[in-house]
């Protein structure tokens, strides 16, 4: 859909309630190309208003690396990637003291599948969630030894792939702030995950002190792709109202959330 101009049927309707606290109050925050940005007078939550439709998230989805033929999957940079992963699942694989034979790692939104394999190689059972179904050939083609669903956490936990409650680790880096509707999406986490499983999030701050202030230049915003807008304050409300307990915050210098997260 590059380049496409939007049409109001590319939106669902207008007004809906804040996600977080259901408050029905918001006002202005910022507007860019012919979409609104709204902050909840209830509790600060900043969104789109109106959210993308179904429709438009399957044309902003579908294929977005071009058949995963593009520099983002360029050899170079793929053992880059697959390194800064490597690092991220050793610091998973050390919450279990590194004992992780047989437990079972889940990455949503697993795109190339440098993750997933990164957590094979700690040894965790790992597989991968995507919406792309190019990007998950590509997964299956170079990192074979992880398992990967083309489709979305919700279709996946709906499916019929393994028994679930099934995952001790849920990995999810980038993916929050792209769903339009937060509440199913959160539900298929917390039903795939173990009692006690453990949550691995990131997305972007739009509170955080080193945001540009014309949001124009934080490559954060980008709308209608980037649709929710968290702060640390929303993101924790968010998970608590799913049932999950945050154990860590990590500090980030740019203006971005990640966190560790225990399913209660």
């Amino acid at each position: 859909m590059r380049g496409e101009p939007l049409s109001a049927s590319d939106f669902v309707a207008p007004g809906e309630p804040c996600q977080i606290c259901s408050a029905t109050e918001s006002e202005p925050y910022y507007s860019h190309n012919g979409m609104e940005l709204v902050r909840c007078v209830g509790c600060g939550f900043i969104f789109l208003d109106p959210l993308p439709s179904p429709s438009l998230i399957a044309k902003m989805y579908a294929d977005p690396y071009d058949g995963a033929t593009t520099s983002y999957f360029a050899k170079a940079k793929r053992k880059k990637k697959l390194w800064r992963c490597w690092k991220r699942a050793g610091l998973l694989a050390g919450r279990f003291g590194f004992r992780v034979s047989g437990r079972r790692f889940l990455d949503v939104g697993s795109s190339a599948g440098y993750m997933v394999e990164a957590a094979r190689r700690w040894g965790f059972k790992a597989h991968g969630v995507e919406l792309d179904s190019h990007s998950v050939a590509f997964a299956r083609k170079h990192y074979p030894g992880g398992t990967y669903s083309d489709g979305t956490i919700e279709e996946f936990a709906a499916s019929d792939a393994m028994e679930f409650p099934a995952f001790d680790v849920l990995h999810c880096s980038d993916v929050i702030e792209h769903i339009p509707h937060v509440n199913p999406f959160m539900v298929a986490v917390r039903s795939v995950l173990k009692p006690g499983g453990l949550l691995y999030l990131t997305t972007m701050d739009i509170n955080h002190p080193r945001r540009p202030e014309n949001l124009l230049e934080w490559d954060g915003f980008a709308p209608p792709a980037h649709c929710l807008y968290f702060s640390p304050a929303t993101i924790q409300r968010l998970l608590e109202n799913h049932g999950f307990c945050i154990v860590r915050h990590y500090r980030l210098t740019k203006p971005g959330i990640k966190l560790l997260a225990r399913k209660l």
